[in-house]
């Protein structure tokens, strides 16, 4: 199936068809398995009840023209325009462009007995516009006649002649008649291109008219059909709903690894600290960066550019020490810029000797603290001030 055609009649008489099948119109309104199988559904919905109207199109701009529209119309309109729904027609026309201006509680009404069969148009429009120009078709109880693009005529088919005879000022289209009813044919007071009695099924007089681009739908704005494309909406946001759930995925994984390298960092400045307080006790009350902390004890233990430093101290006196195999260094302690040297030879002169040689260094003042007699020689202790060089 593809094009489901539904008409409304105000007097509950509604039919429905498929356009192009070899059955006639149904009566009553199709059921909702019959609408879910449609690819498109057209509704026709009463011409008395809809008015055409043609304005200037005063902008290309489709919003700004249905916000412009209303207002431009409202001296030919019987009702206020807030209480009437104006639809456009699907493009302009010389300048010109239709629009069909429907009561919204007669437009809600509609939708909502349809809703109620499960029935969801895509389009739906007067059935006066689907009546070709000059075309006037007369059933039980109503008679339009399409005068013009944008102009038509409902009234009671007793009341025919009468408004024809008074409308007939020579602007009048040739007419065509489609008679509906089973009756002797009507007469009317002006000539006829031809005259077809007895049709029977308006609807499916109506249903060539019914162009595959619609010239007009009264769906428009806040009545736009939404229900097509609810099946790619609802992919959309559980396509939608995916993508954030991944994204959020993302920000755990993101943090659960920054807290397991900050857990990490922080064990690391932990260790720094222990050696730290190992190998500088002094530090152990120090608060700041454990990094920052060493490179300071570092640099105070190396002396940097000064001559106050342990390591530059052993730089100095390194070479005498292992100039000659006669001396034992058997410890070094450092504390506050002087430095005790204890080391072990062979006789006292030979330890007088080391610390006159020690004492040439510059910025170096030597001086001999003890010399015991021991098993391997003379166990001597040395007091090496750092000072100016």
């Amino acid at each position: 199936m593809s094009v489901l055609l539904i008409r409304l009649q105000p007097n509950g008489r509604h039919a429905w068809l498929v356009p192009g099948a070899a059955a006639a119109s149904t009566d009553g309104l199709p059921t909702a398995e019959v609408a879910a199988r449609a690819t498109r559904i057209v509704v026709l919905v009463p011409g008395a009840e809809v008015l055409l109207l043609e304005t200037p199109a005063v902008s290309k701009n489709r919003s700004q023209l249905a916000k412009a529209v209303p207002y431009a119309l409202e001296d030919q309109l019987a009702q206020p325009v807030e209480e009437l729904h104006f639809a456009l027609a699907a493009k302009a026309d010389g300048g010109n462009i239709g629009v069909a201006a429907v009561a919204h509680a007669r437009l809600r009404q509609w939708l909502s007995e349809l809703a109620a069969a499960g029935v969801h148009p895509d389009q739906m429009l007067p059935d006066s516009l689907v009546l070709p120009v000059g075309h006037l078709l007369i059933e039980s109880g109503s008679a339009q006649l399409r005068l013009a693009p944008w102009r038509a005529a409902a009234m009671e088919p007793e009341l025919l002649a009468e408004w024809l005879e008074f409308a007939d000022d020579g602007s009048l289209p040739e007419i065509e008649v489609f008679d509906t009813r089973f009756q002797p044919r009507q007469e009317l007071p002006l000539p006829v291109r031809a005259y077809h009695e007895r049709q029977g099924d308006a609807l499916a007089l109506l249903a060539p008219g019914v162009a595959a681009e619609p010239v007009l739908n009264l769906l428009q704005g806040d009545y736009a059909p939404r229900h097509r494309s609810a099946p790619a909406a609802r992919w959309w946001r559980r396509a939608a709903a995916a993508a954030a759930v991944l994204v959020l995925l993302a920000f755990v994984q993101l943090a659960a690894e920054r807290f397991a390298l900050a857990r990490e960092s922080d064990g690391l400045d932990n260790a720094m600290r222990d050696v730290l307080v190992q190998s500088f006790p002094e530090m152990e009350k120090v608060a700041g960066d454990p990094p920052a902390l060493m490179k300071s004890a570092l640099a105070r233990l190396g002396g940097g550019e000064t001559a106050g430093g342990l390591l530059r101290t052993l730089g100095q006196i390194a070479p005498i020490l292992g100039s000659t195999t006669r001396l034992t260094t058997r410890g070094i302690e450092f504390r506050n810029g002087t430095l005790e040297l204890a080391v072990t030879a062979p006789d006292v002169p030979t330890l007088d000797s080391l610390r006159e040689r020690l004492a040439t260094l510059p910025g170096l003042k030597v001086e001999l603290t003890a010399a015991n007699p021991g098993q391997n020689g003379v166990d001597g202790r040395m007091r090496l001030t750092v000072g100016a060089p």
